[in-house]
């Protein structure tokens, strides 16, 4: 697998961290969350040589999904995104696209994921975790093989993704990193959707000192 990363620069001041997944052998491409710089984004993909077969969306967020009608149109790929967040992508006051200073963005997607599902680039793996907190359909891919997680807006590297914007939960956001993150391999890898990398085993003290106290 190649890894590569397009820190994408958007009104909120903080870079969406953009990601290509090449697999080396089939030479298909995934890009997670093209939030613009799309001549950029194609001529990564150029040099790769490879076929872009997934833009996968981490949620629906403007400052992740704005680039993606352009680079579906220029390179092709299925826009894939978890079910729940699938009805953003059309709806500005969820996808906040005209509040962050962007252009009303309204897109469909090819294909809508749930929690568990399996996505192939190639002989690479991802498994789909449904992880709600951020917003309703926020989700995370996990690749078991190359021990990393994309975990979108939900963990961050010792913090958590902001909870405040439609339908996000606090409550679920703490769910979903103790209950479906935390419970990965210490030696995986966190590629969040902004900010630096960190790992599963880095994080886990913020989030134990939240449990309460047996004893």
């Amino acid at each position: 697998m190649i890894l590569k990363e397009r820190k994408i620069n958007t009104w909120i001041g903080d870079p969406t961290n953009c990601y290509i997944i090449f697999d080396e052998t089939s030479k298909e491409i995934m890009v997670i969350d093209p939030a613009g710089d799309v001549d950029k984004l194609a001529e990564m993909i150029a040099i790769l040589k490879g076929n872009l077969k997934y833009i996968y969306l981490t949620h629906c967020h403007g400052d992740h999904i704005a680039g993606v009608t352009e680079l579906k149109n220029r390179c092709g790929g299925k826009i894939l995104i978890h079910r729940f967040d699938s009805e953003g992508l059309n709806n500005v006051n969820i996808n906040l696209s005209t509040i962050i200073e962007l252009p009303p963005i309204e897109l469909e997607a090819d294909s809508r994921v749930d929690d568990k599902d399996l996505i192939h680039l190639g002989n690479l793996e991802f498994t789909v975790i449904h992880t709600p907190g951020h917003t309703r359909g926020s989700s995370s891919l996990y690749c078991k093989e190359q021990a990393c997680l994309f975990s979108g807006d939900t963990l961050f590297r010792g913090t958590w993704g902001r909870t405040d914007l439609p339908t996000g939960s606090r409550e679920e956001i703490m769910d979903s990193i103790v209950q479906k993150l935390l419970i990965l391999p210490d030696d995986t890898i966190v590629y969040p959707g902004h900010g630096k990398a960190t790992m599963i085993k880095e994080e886990k003290p913020i989030y134990l000192e939240l449990k309460p106290k047996l004893y």
